[in-house]
């Protein structure tokens, strides 16, 4: 019998694992996963476990600083990740099977001390580093002005991208043009490859707040329509440009906030094209809904009604602002917390 999670692949929905944990990547493999992406956060989880602690020890004998120790066990973790789906990307010729590596979150930090120049700098030089020998590997930037700076850059020099913190349509063109300008400066387009990861739950967290006026018909529904619209833009950007390899939109952010609703809302109205990249406790949960079949909705939009009050009733350049300034602090702050975790350790 056909599972759930068997079902959304089966319809044409990429499923990528919101963790590098070892145990989990193995797990959701065998559910049907071809990739994954990592996040301070999810590294921090796995340290808590113990399960790496002789390796901390190693890594503090050997002299290294708690950051070289984070970044060192980093590193390690994608790549074993990258070891479980290099045969995806072997067989679909580079167009599934990757591992998204974050980089360094303190550029992001409102401490950090670099001007904007010298953050693009430096995310292009990490990002040449971290992607350096590797085939299977992402680098993840963010929609942030320097990160946004440095995908053309990074574009050119053959960095394969995974754009994220992305929640609106003006990042969303800012990223996709910049890596498209990027790409063509290449030699060949034989390898390119670029994912943009629009943020989809904490966009209806946002409007319940800020947007209590939305109908019930509405509200809950932002977050798809808004991910629903910038892929179908994506994919009608990218249909003319012949490249070997699919540039395609993440569907991120798809576990559900409210435990009054269905673990599988974001991942069901956006099933059918592109990636998603699940947390774990969704893929779970969906895996026990027997009898459960996941069929195409990523193009099935809400009535016209529905469109028209989000257009009239939603600022998306507010909703942008508010959103960034929370994902920045999820983005620094757990890095933080991971170099004090090793610190306790150590």
């Amino acid at each position: 019998m056909t599972t759930p999670l068997e079902s959304l692949v089966a319809c044409g929905t990429k499923l990528w694992l919101d963790s590098i944990d070892p145990d989990l990547v193995t797990e959701n493999r065998k559910f049907g996963a071809t990739g994954a992406t990592s996040n301070p956060i999810i590294i921090s989880d796995i340290l808590k476990t113990g399960r790496f602690d002789d390796a901390i020890s190693e890594l503090v004998a050997s002299g290294l600083s708690d950051a070289e120790i984070a970044w060192e066990l980093t590193d390690r973790l994608v790549r074993r990740a990258q070891d479980v789906f290099a045969s995806v990307w072997e067989s679909s010729r580079g167009n599934d099977g990757y591992v998204s590596f974050e980089l360094d979150p303190l550029l992001e930090a409102v401490d950090c001390p670099l001007s904007l120049e010298e953050k693009i700098e430096r995310y292009v030089e990490l990002g040449k580093h971290y992607a350096k020998g590797h085939t299977n590997r992402m680098i993840k930037v963010p929609a942030t002005p320097a990160g946004l700076g440095a995908l053309e850059e990074l574009a050119a020099n053959g960095v394969t991208l995974n754009v994220t913190l992305l929640f609106s349509r003006r990042q969303y063109l800012a990223a996709r043009d910049a890596v498209w300008r990027g790409a063509q400066r290449r030699k060949t387009l034989d390898g390119f490859k670029s994912v943009y990861s629009i943020f989809v739950s904490r966009i209806d967290v946002y409007t319940k707040k800020h947007v209590p006026s939305l109908s019930p018909a509405a509200q809950g529904l932002v977050g798809i329509v808004n991910a629903q619209r910038l892929w179908d833009e994506n994919r009608q950007f990218w249909a003319d440009k012949n490249l070997p390899l699919a540039q395609e939109f993440i569907f991120a952010s798809t576990g559900t906030k409210d435990p009054a609703e269905a673990p599988d809302k974001y991942v069901a109205a956006l099933a059918g094209a592109d990636i998603q990249t699940n947390p774990p406790a969704t893929n779970a949960a969906i895996q026990g809904m027997t009898g459960k079949t996941f069929t195409r909705k990523v193009d099935q939009l809400p009535p016209p009604a529905v469109l028209r009050e989000i257009d009239e009733k939603v600022d998306f350049v507010k909703l942008e602002q508010v959103l960034m300034e929370e994902g920045l602090a999820k983005f620094a702050d757990p890095f933080q917390a991971l170099l004090k975790l090793i610190a306790t350790k150590r």
